[in-house]
């Protein structure tokens, strides 16, 4: 016959309560008190029921994560770290995503049926009007933002330094002397916050350096993908003077202009410098090795479930925002340094 929760009181010699806390993740547990119950629990291979669980404490221990895409470095990079950091506090997370698509962020924002399956939502939107998230009291369930929308005090949110984050990149390639500095990524007519956020700091950066943005060597791009970097950087390639640096919004379109330039011929970075944002894997061995802004993915999974968490037990606790740190990490692709 299965174990249960009192069998592992008894086991352990402390009351159910203490029992429930330990299984429930409670943090205000004494180190000694959660080691006996753990050694109980192993001891008697017990398996908490999740739906009694759920019956007893309206809790389902389940955390919501939904992304544009999860098969994009960055959001599986941070899937992986919200999952490790949600275990720790004794949650598990189930992930969806939105593919780009606006009704289908109202959809899982808005659903009858979430507040039964979880107790939280981390919610990274990419296409989510303004409107949508500006209702007040039409989401109950405990919303973390992560990135895309400015702070405006009604929802958690955790995020970088765009801004920053895009002038130390475009600083770095006026540094090593790069005057005809070109943008991708922008994306003029959105109303989420990352691409005008990091329009800027290019553009602030080269004002400061005394260079004019020249809206020619600006290109959009409608997703963050190889496939519309190599675009934007073949169009890049065709002006005259032709760009001899290219700050990219993220890592994956710095993978595809660099292709697009060595198909033209040229060389990286003897040509044309490149830097995205994200720092993913691909980057550190792609050859030349990307530079990039190294996005502090852990930190950000951390602080965004440690919020969560926090809301679930005060859900009228003060709305936060939490800056992540970045750091600039020059490879091959602008200074021919060592890989990183």
């Amino acid at each position: 016959m299965p174990s249960t929760m009192r069998d592992v009181a008894e086991r352990a010699q402390v009351s159910v309560r203490t029992v429930s806390n330990v299984v429930s993740g409670y943090t205000h547990v004494s180190d000694r008190m959660r080691v006996r119950v753990l050694k109980a629990i192993e001891e008697l291979d017990y398996r908490p029921n999740p739906v009694a669980r759920t019956l007893r404490t309206g809790r389902t221990g389940m955390l919501a994560l939904i992304v544009p895409e999860i098969d994009v470095p960055y959001f599986s990079e941070l899937a992986r770290d919200v999952i490790d950091a949600a275990a720790e506090f004794g949650y598990r997370v189930m992930i969806d995503q939105t593919g780009h698509d606006h009704e289908r962020e109202r959809e899982l924002l808005m659903g009858e049926d979430r507040t039964m399956l979880f107790d939280g939502l981390l919610f990274s939107p990419l296409v989510t009007k303004t409107e949508l998230l500006s209702m007040n009291g039409a989401t109950r369930m405990p919303l973390i933002l992560l990135g895309e929308h400015e702070f405006d005090g009604r929802f958690d949110h955790v995020a970088i330094d765009n801004v920053r984050a895009a002038h130390d990149a475009v600083s770095h390639l006026i540094a090593l002397g790069r005057r005809r500095i070109a943008a991708i990524g922008t994306q003029p007519l959105e109303e989420y916050a990352t691409p005008l956020q990091r329009t800027a700091g290019y553009e602030a950066a080269l004002r400061d350096a005394g260079l004019e943005p020249d809206p020619d060597y600006e290109k959009s791009a409608a997703h963050y993908s190889r496939a519309d970097g190599y675009a934007a950087a073949t169009a890049l390639l065709e002006l005259s003077p032709r760009p001899d640096a290219i700050f990219c919004f993220s890592d994956l379109l710095a993978m595809g202009a660099m292709r697009a330039i060595f198909d033209a011929g040229l060389h990286v970075p003897d040509d044309i410098a490149v830097i995205g944002i994200d720092d993913i894997e691909e980057g550190r061995y792609a050859r030349p090795s990307l530079s990039t802004v190294s996005l502090d993915t852990p930190f950000i999974a951390r602080e965004a479930v440690r919020r969560i968490t926090a809301r679930i037990d005060d859900p009228a606790s003060p709305a936060q925002e939490i800056v992540a740190p970045h750091r600039l990490i020059a490879r091959e692709s602008t200074s021919a340094a060592p890989r990183n």
